[in-house]
């Protein structure tokens, strides 16, 4: 399989090439064309004519003619073309050695350029191509020749250029192909269980964003491993500490060093429930997961949902001096829920808010707009740090591990199912705070149709 860096120099050098050859074929075709023009604009010029006329009138003779033209610099278009005869047809130049002195009288001749001195012709400059085809002298083409040495000069254009590309491919491809082979290094240290490799983002292209996301993904990882050890360790001391109350009691009723009595029938009862309701926690995040939350949906008057959870806490409330109210105006529009869900959701909100608030106020309100129904839970109690605060809703997050454990809010998963509840409703939750001042979480369901 080819590389993407392989495939990258070879696109380079094809372009490189196909354009070299576009322009060779261009600059061949109008440079005949141009050429064949001056040709034949030159065709004639006197300008030949008379240097001749006067190398012979200086030299009294065609004596040094070849050595003249042969150095003559405006002629290297047309030297290949002329050929140069004395009075008495003998060629006395030609740019061709093999044709110089020879006597061609009986070649048919068209045409020339005559050369003349006092009314006698000394001279005549024949162009090659008017010699009948059936002479000893070769059609030479100065066009032939011309264009030769373009297409040469065109070819080692082509050639360098060629070669530009394939440097500039190379060059190009392994700094375009960078960041995918960082990407590809970085996903096979995470293929092996090392979370939160990080890239190196070049550019803000494509492939910076690819990386960016990479990134961020990679870190979303490690933090879904972390905060799941974490979990795994609360749910272990969680299982750990009734376990072994019950496991103590059992041995001590086994070995009759326990008596049997109502309160030791109380606490053990107690250890299972609370067992019972960390698996049954566990059991509702998982359909969350999986999205198989069973819901039992039915049009319930928002006032009232808030009414029956603060029923629910208010003799908590009065143990920690909380003022505990509801706040929510007649004739709300109502909302189509799970009661039992939902009110799961608020007495989970509501038990954190008692858990952090001293002496303060717990606020339950209730209002409609744009289509929606908000429900709030406000305290005043603690806060919550900032940072915490954006992972608050995460599973298997802890804001403090150092606070109490007493169900399912402290193993990590209390917020996440109340957002997994609230989303099943096709709603939003989410929290304010203020650090020393308290916090404010809000829930916004869509209105009932009925």
């Amino acid at each position: 399989m080819r590389s993407l860096a392989l495939k990258l120099t070879l696109a380079f050098l094809a372009v490189g090439i196909s354009g070299a050859l576009l322009v060779a074929a261009v600059s061949g075709l109008n440079t005949r064309q141009e050429f064949s023009r001056f040709v034949t604009q030159r065709r004639g010029n006197p300008l030949l004519a008379d240097l001749m006329l006067g190398h012979y009138t200086k030299n009294s003779g065609w004596e040094g003619i070849q050595n003249r033209l042969d150095n003559e610099p405006f002629l290297d278009i047309v030297r290949q073309r002329i050929v140069l005869v004395d009075g008495e047809q003998n060629v006395v130049y030609s740019h061709l050695p093999e044709y110089r002195g020879l006597d061609i009288t009986e070649l048919n001749l068209e045409g020339g350029i005559p050369i003349e001195k006092d009314g006698l012709r000394v001279g005549t400059i024949y162009d090659v191509n008017r010699f009948a085809s059936g002479g000893r002298l070769p059609r030479l083409s100065p066009e032939s020749f011309f264009l030769r040495n373009v297409n040469q000069a065109t070819g080692v254009a082509a050639l360098i250029a060629a070669l530009l590309a394939l440097l500039l491919g190379i060059l190009l491809s392994r700094e375009l192909t960078r960041p995918l082979r960082e990407l590809t290094s970085a996903t096979e240290e995470m293929s092996t269980g090392h979370l939160g490799a990080q890239v190196n983002v070049y550019s803000q292209d494509e492939i910076g964003k690819l990386a960016s996301s990479f990134n961020q993904m990679s870190s979303e990882l490690a933090e879904a491993s972390r905060y799941r050890q974490q979990m795994t360790a609360d749910i272990a001391h969680d299982l750990r500490t009734p376990l072994t109350v019950l496991r103590g009691y059992t041995e001590g009723l086994s070995d009759g060093s326990i008596q049997g009595r109502q309160e030791l029938y109380e606490l053990l009862h107690q250890e299972v429930a609370h067992l019972q309701r960390l698996v049954e926690d566990l059991r509702t995040l998982s359909l969350a997961d999986a999205g198989e939350l069973p819901l039992s949906m039915r049009a319930v008057d928002p006032k009232a949902l808030l009414e029956r959870t603060g029923l629910a806490h208010v003799m908590q409330a009065n143990q920690r001096d909380v003022d505990l109210r509801v706040e929510a105006p007649e004739l709300l529009p109502s909302v189509a829920v799970d009661l039992e869900r939902m009110t799961q959701v608020l007495n989970n909100l509501v038990t954190n808010a008692l858990r952090y608030t001293y002496e303060g106020k717990i606020t339950l309100s209730a209002a409609s707009q744009d289509g929606f129904v908000t429900l709030q839970v406000a305290d005043t109690g603690t806060g919550i740090a900032g940072d915490d605060l954006q992972h608050i809703f995460d599973r298997f997050y802890r804001a403090d591990s150092s606070r109490s454990r007493d169900g399912f809010a402290q193993s990590g998963l209390g917020l996440a199912i109340a957002k997994a509840i609230v989303e099943a409703h096709d709603g939003t939750i989410h929290a304010e705070s203020t650090p020393g001042e308290g916090s404010r979480f809000t829930i916004q369901l869509p209105k009932s149709a009925s």
